[in-house]
């Protein structure tokens, strides 16, 4: 008998039904990504430098990244932005690569507002927003150890462009994407009803590169809901079971595979939140399954890049995977390293418990007020 998932009006698809439309998501996904790189390439050349000669700094673009990803609440949705962006030869991958930390730091704003949901229960809020904000801290303290490394060495980048060179050949050849005719037949229909309309360059661009925004969000949001429908049940099965047994590699891995299935690390650190608040899980088990996290959602921006023209797509892709992978290597292995981001995490949460007021300051604090003044400064 073939299993059903319930959809959210209270209707029932059957697996296969809700994996197939999942596969016409994905390639929706991938339209508005090439939408959006199109029409920044249909603009007039001053318009597309305008959108990002305020961000050359690094520093604005890390607060960029992190102000764009709250808004969106998706670092899949702001990173394959830049992806596309990256793709239309728009924005550079010097530039791209502190938006793409600052997207990193950006999307742990989720599980942290989350957290805010227990404030009634002293006890639970504690746990809880220890829980969401080891995420926090770990992301801040990755981004401030590879950010200078990465301006002063260029190590990220480099790597990022050896592995992609690797896959694609070398940076004067063609990137022949294996998505990139799939998607282009839809992009010029597009195109060519826009353009049917009296709409010409610079409008005509504009309206393409809103046009792949709302595509790429739409897409995500309604990927995240049916996988989540797909696998919700057995994740948080999975996850009890895992975590029970303390096992940090596996607990990671597991991170991982939750996360890439789901398209969304959202939902894998936002699972935990409440398993925290119940006492269900201990934040040492919690914090290995957020790192996974953080690998699972740069496939995104992979994803993403099989639908640019462009090979800096991919190695901006690349970046992703490769600071997150590097953050762990530097920060989980030595135990009184691993331990810096838990136990700031539980004393901000010691601090919440008492000053619930400050728990809301600082959400605000670090995820609206500093990125706005940052861009503000370093633009």
């Amino acid at each position: 008998m073939t299993s059903t998932t319930a959809s959210p009006a209270g209707r029932t698809l059957p697996t296969w039904a809700r994996s197939v439309l999942v596969f016409l998501l994905i390639y929706g996904f991938l339209v508005g990504v090439s939408l959006l790189e199109s029409g920044v390439k249909v603009m007039g050349e001053d318009t597309q430098k305008s959108l990002f000669e305020g961000v050359s700094n690094p520093l604005a673009g890390l607060f960029v990244g992190i102000l764009g990803t709250v808004l969106v609440q998706s670092s899949s949705a702001s990173t394959s932005v830049i992806v596309g962006l990256v793709g239309a030869g728009t924005l550079g991958v010097d530039a791209a690569v502190p938006m793409i930390m600052g997207a990193n730091i950006g999307t742990t704003v989720t599980n942290t507002l989350v957290s805010l949901g227990s404030m009634r229960q002293s006890e639970e809020f504690k746990r809880a927003f220890a829980a969401a904000t080891v995420h926090d801290f770990f992301n801040v303290i990755a981004v401030s150890i590879l950010l200078p490394v990465e301006l002063i060495t260029g190590w990220l980048s480099s790597a990022a462009e050896g592995i992609s060179e690797q896959l694609v050949g070398s940076a004067g050849s063609d990137w022949k994407s294996p998505i990139k005719q799939w998607v282009k037949e839809p992009v010029g229909w597009v195109q060519d009803a826009y353009a049917d309309v009296g709409l010409e360059e610079n409008v005509l661009g504009t309206v393409m590169v809103i046009t792949g925004l709302v595509v790429v969000l739409m897409a995500l949001t309604f990927i995240t809901k049916n996988m989540r429908q797909l696998v919700a049940d057995r994740v948080e099965r999975s996850l009890n079971a895992v975590l029970g047994s303390g096992g940090g590699t596996v607990a990671m891995l597991l991170g991982l595979i939750i996360t890439v299935s789901v398209q969304s690390s959202s939902i894998t650190t936002s699972i935990m939140v409440p398993l925290a608040a119940a006492g269900v899980v201990s934040l040492h088990n919690i914090f290995p399954v957020t790192l996974g996290a953080n690998v699972g959602t740069t496939i995104t921006a992979l994803l993403a890049a099989l639908a640019a023209s462009r090979p800096e797509a991919l190695t901006v892709g690349l970046v992703h995977t490769i600071f997150n992978v590097s953050g762990i290597v530097l920060l989980y292995p030595i135990t009184r390293v691993r331990e810096i981001p838990i136990r700031l995490a539980q004393g901000l949460a010691e601090i919440a418990v008492t000053r619930q007021a400050l728990a809301v300051a600082y959400v605000v604090t670090v995820f609206l007020i500093v990125p706005l003044v940052g861009v503000a400064i370093f633009r």
